[in-house]
């Protein structure tokens, strides 16, 4: 069992910080763990202020991976009430980037 606290700087169509913490499971087994994490992420949104939260659950079972990151619901706050929206990590070559499937209400 491992905790850990997440802290990340976004730029690009996210613009602001998130901060979160993350509980993991390893087991005996190579290639099979688990985490779940909630993360509060502070900025902009596509230039809307205000701050959401999100839910990760990842599942490794000996290797084959799933993993869905959430918006939760009713989470957002000033310009990002309303928000809605799934997370996607892509990883290249070592590197970390994300997209943001999100709908916001209109205005």
């Amino acid at each position: 069992m491992g905790r850990l606290s997440i802290a990340k700087t976004w730029s690009g169509g996210i613009d602001g910080t998130s901060s979160g913490e993350m509980l993991t499971a390893m087991t005996s087994m190579k290639g099979s763990a688990a985490y779940v994490a909630v993360e509060r992420v502070r900025g902009s949104v596509d230039g809307r202020e205000g701050t959401f939260a999100m839910y990760h659950r990842g599942l490794s079972d000996r290797g084959v991976q799933s993993l869905s990151i959430e918006v939760v619901p009713d989470s957002g706050t000033g310009a990002l009430v309303g928000i809605v929206g799934e997370l996607s990590i892509v990883i290249a070559g070592g590197v970390h980037s994300y997209d943001l499937a999100y709908r916001l209400p209109k205005e």
